[in-house]
C-alpha cells in the first residue's frame, strides 16, 4: 500500500504537491502511532542523512496529480519550524490555536 504525503514549504511559489510513498517509508516519516505532521529538521535528525535523503528521492519521483488522490496521510513541511507550537503532538486533529467551528 501506498501513502499520500502532501509537501509545504516556506517558498513564496509554492504549490503543496502530493507525493506517494511505500507504506515503509511513510512510517519512517511518521514513526509515532497517529501521527500526520513531520518536520523536514526532525525527520533527518531521526532518521540520518543518508536514509532520509533515500526516502525523499524515492518520494519525489513519485508526484501525483491532485485531482486523482485519494485523501492525504501526512503533510511535510519545510522551512516552516515556527509552525511547531501548533502541532506539539504532530497530530493535525489536535493542532492547538485552531479556531473552534460552530
Amino acid at each position: 500500500m501506498r501513502r499520500n504525503v502532501q509537501v509545504i514549504d516556506g517558498a513564496r511559489n509554492c504549490t503543496f504537491d502530493i507525493f506517494s510513498t511505500p507504506e515503509e517509508d511513510f512510517g519512517q516519516i511518521f514513526p509515532a502511532d497517529g501521527q500526520d505532521i513531520e518536520f523536514i529538521g526532525d525527520f533527518l535528525a531521526r532518521v540520518g542523512e543518508a536514509e532520509g535523503l533515500r526516502i525523499l528521492t524515492a518520494m519525489w519521483d513519485s508526484r501525483e496529480d491532485k485531482k486523482r488522490v485519494h485523501g492525504i496521510h501526512g503533510t511535510l513541511f519545510y522551512e516552516l519550524d515556527f509552525k511547531k507550537e501548533f502541532y506539539p503532538t504532530k497530530r493535525e486533529s489536535e493542532m492547538t490555536g485552531r479556531p473552534r467551528r460552530q
